[in-house]
């Protein structure tokens, strides 16, 4: 089972790990590509006012050109804990006990518009990049990924639940994947999609599933698990998990 998280803009600062070493990283049929966006991002920061306009930041947001101008020398932590807000809040994986950290670094990989994906202990630096961006001479991030982010994504386990956002998964599509939907149920019965708290119960989803001493294979046991941490929990369709809220 493969839980792929989506990313998140904002990340922790720091980081005690060694610089950035690409050959670390999970997915090594991924490093040509990565190798590539992180020079174009490190050339780009020379350039404060260019990064400002390629990345879409606003001028209290031109700290985040630092954190791509050190990509090569900045300390890293795993990825797990370098994302951070709403979903990585509901996953609280510090809470986690060796035994848990042990499922989650095997279990969870994590969507990224610079490294195309990653496991969760992989050791990565901070660094500004969203899936929407485009960068200079190499266009969008899509015309970058597909198809060989979704080749390696479908071969890395038999069961994969994608909580990617949308810009992520365009990425790298991943055929077959199993999907939850948040929604909320009115007392009449009525349901409507959940905007704001959508990441935290994706969230406690990924976490349920992330630490289960279950292996679940198939939808229905999915489905089971995510029931068992708390959560209300539909079969939409072979693929699709609803997550129902009040």
């Amino acid at each position: 089972m493969l839980i792929l998280l989506p990313p998140s803009e904002t990340k922790a600062d720091g980081g005690d790990g060694a610089p950035l070493d690409l050959g670390a990283l999970s997915f090594p049929e991924l490093t040509a590509i990565r190798r590539k966006l992180v020079d174009v991002l490190v050339r780009l920061a020379a350039k404060p006012e260019l990064s400002q306009k390629w990345l879409g930041l606003s001028k209290s947001q031109l700290s985040e050109v630092d954190r791509n101008a050190a990509l090569w020398t900045a300390g890293t932590r795993p990825a797990i804990e370098r994302y951070t807000g709403v979903l990585y809040d509901a996953f609280d994986y510090p809470s986690l006990d060796a035994a848990g950290r042990a499922l989650v670094a095997e279990r969870v990989g994590i969507g990224s518009a610079l490294f195309g994906a990653t496991r969760a202990a992989d050791p990565i630096p901070g660094y500004r990049l969203s899936g929407g961006n485009k960068l200079p001479r190499l266009g969008t991030l899509g015309s970058q990924w597909k198809p060989k982010l979704t080749k390696v994504l479908s071969a890395a386990d038999d069961v994969i639940i994608d909580l990617r956002s949308g810009a992520y998964q365009q990425l790298g599509p991943v055929p077959g994947a199993i999907t939850v939907q948040v929604l909320t149920e009115a007392a009449d019965g009525s349901r409507s999609v959940v905007s704001h708290f959508n990441k935290h119960h994706k969230g406690l989803a990924a976490r349920s599933l992330a630490t289960s001493s279950a292996a679940p294979a198939t939808i229905d046991e999915i489905a089971k698990v995510v029931a068992d941490g708390g959560q209300r929990v539909e079969i939409a369709s072979d693929t699709q998990l609803v997550v129902l809220t009040d």
